[in-house]
Parts: C-alpha cells; structure tokens; sequence
C-alpha cells in the first residue's frame, strides 16, 4: 500500500487510548479508512512493558533474544531502539509510535528519527504526539485530538506557536505559600560530590565526578540516556550505597557518618513520574499534597486545621482547589504532574530534585510546570535539581551540569 505518515496531536485529557485501540482492533475512525483490514503495530511504553514482565516473569527473551542484556537493565534509549527495530522486523503496514521521543536524549533521538525517515518509504507512521516539535517533518497529515476523541486539521507544522511562549507569565497573582516549619540548614553547600566513581559488573558508569550544589542555586542536569544521572541521583536520595567510602557530601556531611535514609529524605523534596505510574490508592487531591509533609504517597492520617490551610494556599496558587475533594486517580495525567509537583515543595526542602518531570506532558501542561518550577527557584532558598531529556522552552535554570559518556564511564562538566 502507500504509506501514509500522520500526526494526532493529543493533551492530556485526549483519550488516545481508544483511539489506539480502535486503530488496531476496529471499527476503524473516520477519516483513517486507508487503515481499515492493515496490519497495525504498537509502539508505547506499554508494549515495552508488556515485553519486560516476559523477561522478568517468564523468562522469555522476545525482542532481546539474540543479546546479552536484560531489557530491563539497559537505558531508555536503547529500550526503545531495540522495540522499534523488532516491529520494522515484522514488516507491518503501519505503526503507532505513541509519543516515541520520550525519555530520549537529543543524540538518541536523532537515530530515532533517521531509522523512521528510512522505514517511512514502505511503512506508514502515526504518530500519538503531545509535544508539537516531535512531529515528523515529512508527516503529510497533521490533526488535534479533542477530549472526546474528535479529531481536527491543525495549522501546517511550520506554522505552529512555540510551546514555550509566556511560560513565565503563569502564576503570578501571588506567591508561594511559606512553609508551616522552616527548614533550617545554613551551610552555604547542600551536595558535594568530590572525584566520585561508580562501577557496576566491571563496567565504570561514573568517571572522578565532581559537583558542588551550593544552597539555593538552580540546576539543570543534562546527560545521554545510560550516562548516570539516576545513579548520582539515588546516590544523593540515599538509596544507593555506591557512595560509601567515597568523597560524598550530603548536607553537610560526608556519607557513611552516621545519617540515616529518613533524616536524608526530611531534607529532600522528590518527584518522578515513576513515582505515581503504577499508583492505585484512593486519596482527595488535598490529601495527596498534604503527604508531602510526611514523605509518603498519600495521607494516612487525619491533617490539622493549619496543613489544611497550606494545601488550600498551594492549590489556589495553581488554580485547583475546585479540585480538592476529587480522588487523585481520577485527575488527567498534567493536573497530577502539578498536583504531585507542589506535594515535593510543600516543605520547603533544602533540596527538591524533579527527575524528568514533564515526560508525557503536553504542551501546554509543560509550560505550566516549568514556570510553577521557576517560581519555586525564585521565591525560595530551596536548591533545585531539574532533570530532563529534552530542553524545556522557559526554563530559567542558573547552572548546567553536562555528563558525557567515555569509552572510561561518564564525565561530569558544568556549563555555565
């Protein structure tokens, strides 16, 4: 057949999951009847997971059968490298890449976007997009995915809006609410890491890494997919002991001297996607934000008048106290990035680390992140660590630290 190459444009309150659905198994939507009886693929970080329970719980090397490597234990990108290949292998009419560029670093994504430029010849692409710069310039045929699955014409790629203008008008009738105890810590340096190595299996990860996080600043961490953020991460949370014995210093004191995991974590505000992916638990959405004064997800016992008011404070700040009483499941996928986004910085924390919090976000519901994390940096003295793949549009980080990968592990720079 001739390949068609589209782009549905969605938010994240489109119900592309039908629309995915009906795709693949019928009936067909209107307008895409040059699909109807083809042969349709997935691409999504569901069928990566669907094939990582296989390993994990089966034993069954589908994808990976003729490499080494767990699929669970390889980076994002290469995940993602291997599940595209597999399905190019099967030679399907089409393929629904359901936001394919996530998670990716600018290198990885470029292969991405040459072995689909390669493939688009005998295979027609769609693509499920939340962001406007991931289409695919040769795409011919470009809608908009209502909240009721209608599908519309949008503008021609070249004419779209930058997603990331008047980011940092948001947010700005009133500040943020002042925490219900400061946090004191008066030593001009949070995080030190001084000439750091992490090795795994014999294979160096981390290459005499050396970082100072003084108090109050503003960081963006940058680095390839497999570069060892998450581990200079979970050596920072406490959660990974590749620390000990190391020149690591965590709030003013070196690792492995006596603190624990919990007097780390009081000090710290955390937030990945992760984190609520697989959440199931039935808690209001201001019961969610009050859990972060107790470093849990969701609230197990009864708040006090004055918790009450503070959550009240932060939801009208992002203007969601209508919300208040709606259960957290129930919330789109950006109203709970902003939800659990304001629960890491109820706190005040000395140090709020958001690890690459807008992946899967719309446009829209992006800039409205990055400026809310903006303001936080702004109007606080709390230390920010921002991790993304992608450059985010509006983000007014002081400082970039740049890990980049050597035959010898990773080496760490700061940019400006």
């Amino acid at each position: 057949m001739n390949a068609q190459h589209w782009a549905i444009l969605v938010d994240n309150s489109s119900p592309k999951a039908v629309f995915i659905e009906s795709l693949l198994k019928g009936p067909i939507p209107k307008g895409f009847e040059h699909f109807k009886d083809k042969q349709g693929l997935l691409f999504s970080k569901k069928t990566l997971s669907e094939f990582i329970d296989e390993e994990e719980k089966h034993d069954r090397k589908i994808i990976t059968d003729t490499r080494t490597q767990n699929l669970k234990t390889m980076s994002s990108g290469e995940q993602k490298k291997v599940l595209l290949a597999f399905l190019l292998e099967q030679a399907p009419d089409f393929i629904i890449l359901d936001n394919v560029f996530d998670h990716l670093d600018s290198k990885t994504r470029e292969t991405v976007k040459t072995t689909l430029q390669k493939a688009s010849s005998t295979i027609s692409l769609i693509q499920v997009v939340s962001r406007k710069t991931d289409i695919l310039t040769f795409t011919e045929h470009v809608v908009q995915m209502g909240p009721r699955g209608d599908i519309q014409d949008v503008l021609e790629f070249e004419d779209r809006e930058d997603p990331g203008a008047e980011a940092r008008e948001l947010f700005v009738e009133q500040r943020i609410p002042e925490p219900l105890e400061p946090m004191s810590y008066d030593a001009p340096i949070v995080i030190k890491l001084k000439d750091i190595r992490v090795s795994y299996e014999g294979r160096c990860i981390l290459d005499h890494i050396n970082w100072t996080i003084e108090k109050g600043s503003f960081w963006e961490l940058r680095g390839a997919n497999g570069s060892g953020k998450t581990t200079i991460l979970s050596m920072i949370t406490g959660e990974n002991p590749k620390g000990y014995g190391q020149e690591l210093y965590l709030f003013g004191q070196k690792k492995g001297s006596g603190e624990s995991v919990w007097e780390l974590k009081q000090k710290i505000g955390y937030f990945t996607p992760a984190m609520t992916d697989n959440f199931t638990g039935y808690h209001s959405v201001i019961h969610m934000v009050i859990s972060g004064l107790y470093d849990s997800i969701g609230l197990y016992i009864r708040p006090t008048a004055a918790q009450l008011r503070l959550a009240k404070a932060w939801l009208q700040l992002i203007g969601m106290w209508h919300l208040k009483d709606v259960l957290f499941q129930e919330l789109g996928t950006g109203q709970k990035r902003m939800v659990m986004c304001i629960r890491a910085m109820i706190k005040h924390p000395v140090l709020l680390i958001l690890d690459e919090p807008t992946t899967g976000l719309d446009d829209e519901s992006a800039r409205m992140f990055v400026s809310l994390v903006n303001r936080f940096a702004q109007e606080s003295d709390t230390t920010v660590i921002f991790v993304s793949h992608r450059s985010e549009p509006g983000l007014n980080a002081d400082q970039v630290y740049q890990l980049t990968m050597t035959p010898k592990g990773a080496k760490g720079e700061v940019l400006y």
